[in-house]
């Protein structure tokens, strides 16, 4: 198996999970909240697909899908396009209305997809390219890609629990 391969691989986890967290659900159950304060699927979704959205697309070096292909105007949220959820309130999180599972999934599906394909093209001496040096060591790309399967693989195992915690409690 390829590098990249095993790099795509794991993105397609994240695709996999992001779904079955979503699907099925409806408008107010992607907004159910757990506990007060607690983050929604909705939000959960939206905010990983943002970090990968905005992080892979500097790696690429090119504009977010967010704005590029319009999400930012089909979700409509109250923040400012460069918003990818980091530090936000509980007020934050309520705001995070998606509307349907299709969108969160639409919106992540074109994520995955432009990941998808440029990670194909990936070779091992790309992972060693130094992407951002405000780090102490160092950020190289390699470290980024995990650092954002990382992230994302939490918050969709998030949304999955709290899909089960919405389901049982209908």
């Amino acid at each position: 198996m390829k590098l990249a391969e095993v790099v795509a691989d794991g993105f397609g986890r994240v695709q996999e999970v992001v779904h079955a967290a979503v699907e099925g659900l409806s408008a107010d159950q992607l907004i159910a909240s757990p506990a007060p304060g607690a983050n929604t699927i909705a939000w959960l979704v939206w905010h990983l697909a943002r970090v990968q959205d905005d992080h892979v697309a500097d790696l690429m070096g090119t504009e977010q899908l967010w704005t590029a292909q319009d999400w930012v105007g089909r979700f409509g949220l109250p923040f400012p396009a460069s918003d990818i959820g980091y530090g936000h309130r509980p007020e934050d999180v309520e705001a995070v209305r998606a509307g349907s599972a299709d969108l969160l999934t639409g919106y992540y599906d074109a994520v995955h997809e432009a990941t998808a394909a440029w990670v194909a093209g990936l070779g091992e001496a790309d992972l060693d390219r130094i992407v951002d040096e405000a780090w102490d060591p160092p950020v190289s790309l390699g470290v980024r890609l995990v650092s954002v399967l990382s992230d994302d693989l939490q918050h969709a195992g998030q949304a999955a629990y709290v899909r089960g915690l919405v389901l049982r409690d209908t």
